[in-house]
């Protein structure tokens, strides 16, 4: 089911501010970048080839509008770094008439991915690169990690089967 968002509503937000953020291509680029997965700034930054403190303000233009978030995550070492996140998927249609300018900003909440805490998906992501690298030996690690999110799914499932009987 597809339903306008409030927040995104010319009040909050603003018709300019929604053009702005979309009409620039650095912008587009990492909203690119962030379909794939989770990111902090110093990887958007290298991937792009662009400084920090420039990435740094077109996430944070992203964010006062909506399109992206962002969380803290613990790391193996040193402080928690920031990821940013598309949350959701977002529909922008402009429509252009003779008599009529307007945009429609929509999100599906259907296709919303469900990504695993920071410490798991970091962990994900480590054994992908030792396969990638040629370490078969993560594979057995990688069904190891798949059977604990089966159980953990199933586990979920029971518990909530179990509620939904008694409410």
């Amino acid at each position: 089911m597809i339903d306008n968002i409030t927040n995104y509503s010319q009040d909050d937000v603003g018709m300019e501010a929604i053009l702005d953020v979309m009409g620039c291509k650095t912008r587009r680029d990492i909203i690119d970048l962030l379909r794939e997965e989770p990111r902090f700034v110093s990887e958007i930054s290298q991937e792009l080839q662009i400084g920090q403190k420039a990435i740094i303000e077109h996430l944070r233009a992203m964010e006062e509008v909506g399109i992206l978030e962002s969380s803290y995550k613990k790391v193996v070492r040193g402080r928690p770094r920031k990821y940013y996140d598309m949350p959701n998927d977002v529909n922008v249609q402009i429509t252009i008439t003779k008599n009529s300018f307007n945009v429609n900003i929509t999100d599906d909440i259907r296709n919303t991915p469900q990504l695993p805490s920071g410490d798991e998906w970091s962990k994900l992501l480590e054994i992908e690169k030792r396969i990638d690298q040629g370490h078969t030996e993560a594979i057995e690690e990688l069904k190891s990690q798949i059977r604990l999110y089966d159980n953990l799914k199933e586990r979920a499932e029971y518990i909530l089967e179990r509620t939904s009987k008694k409410y």
